[in-house]
């Protein structure tokens, strides 16, 4: 029987570690035997929002582990207990396959085992994490990565998502499905798919670009070209890329591009129009270039994105 080893300590959000907890404490299929038999661990009584936990057994008990599950945590700015980063090491050297849930990869980071490697944590967090850890290789816009042996996950829902993709790996789709039929979420969602995030206008309003972006987003449903942006905002094309880059950390292309994905986005989730009409309202032109643009922009179709929200 594999030993999961939920690795706690104060500060964790209840919810991912609710989750872990309820995915692999029990097999809610009978189909697979054996089971995980997951073991809590941690240095003593934590408190985990309002709640209080005790451990079944100390940190240095994820160096027996077969896998080790690290929580998110409320606070990414405070600094990893140094227990829990030596337990992390130990269990890695061991052989243990690590795992982080939303924020739990400043953790992993913390004790090294994400140097070198691609990782994800919730959106809000990946500058944070890519900025105090430099060796790690963070993706924004993914749900999850699978390195093999270690794994990291965006936030809340995601968690579920490289949850589902463990047991999946370990018993098979049948099972995995089996797990998601009773948490109701969607049986499976690929890691390499988008986080589901909105890309606003940027907060500050004296910014060179603070008319234009509105003018933009309200014209999202017309053929608008860069030469269209520049002319609207009495600039060069050089200078009006120069302007986006400091404001938006991006080009003018690229973000009137992401902003039709995302008013595209807003369309699948909340309407029933067709993939055509989307394609019209978001300047996209045709069904065609709407799903090919989708697809490699969010990393699934456009139907398959507004079958998952309507789920």
């Amino acid at each position: 029987m594999a030993v999961v080893a939920l690795a706690v300590t104060d500060g964790m959000l209840h919810f991912e570690l609710a989750m872990a907890f309820e995915v692999f404490a029990r097999d809610p299929s009978g189909l697979a035997d054996p089971w995980y038999d997951l073991v809590v661990c941690g240095s003593g009584p934590i408190r985990v929002g309002r709640f209080r936990m005790d451990p079944d057994d100390g940190l240095d008990a994820l160096a027996r582990a077969d896998t080790v599950v690290v929580p998110a945590v409320a606070d990414v700015d405070a600094e990893v207990p140094a227990d829990l980063v030596a337990a992390i090491r130990a269990a890695h050297d061991a052989g243990a396959r690590i795992v982080s849930l939303c924020t739990g990869a400043f953790a992993l980071a913390a004790a090294g085992v994400l140097d070198g490697l691609r990782a994800t944590t919730h959106w809000a967090h990946t500058e944070a994490l890519a900025a105090r850890h430099p060796r790690v290789r963070v993706e924004p816009d993914v749900l999850y990565v699978d390195n093999g042996s270690v794994l990291t996950s965006a936030g809340k829902a995601a968690a579920v998502d490289l949850c589902l993709h463990l047991i999946r790996r370990d018993h098979g789709s049948t099972v995995a499905n089996a797990v998601a039929r009773r948490l109701v979420v969607p049986p499976h969602r690929a890691g390499g798919q988008a986080q589901f995030v909105t890309t606003p206008v940027p907060a500050r309003e004296d910014h060179p670009l603070a008319d234009l972006l509105p003018w933009v987003l309200e014209r999202l449903d017309r053929p608008l070209t860069v030469q269209d942006l520049a002319r609207r905002a009495n600039m060069s094309s050089r200078n009006l890329a120069r302007h986006f880059q400091a404001v938006t950390g991006t080009t003018p292309l690229q973000w009137l591009s992401t902003q039709r994905i995302r008013r595209a986005q807003e369309l699948l989730e909340n309407t029933g129009d067709s993939i055509d009409v989307v394609a019209r309202a978001t300047g996209m032109g045709t069904a065609t270039t709407l799903r090919r643009h989708f697809h490699r922009t969010v990393g699934v179709p456009p139907d398959t994105y507004r079958r998952t929200f309507r789920r």
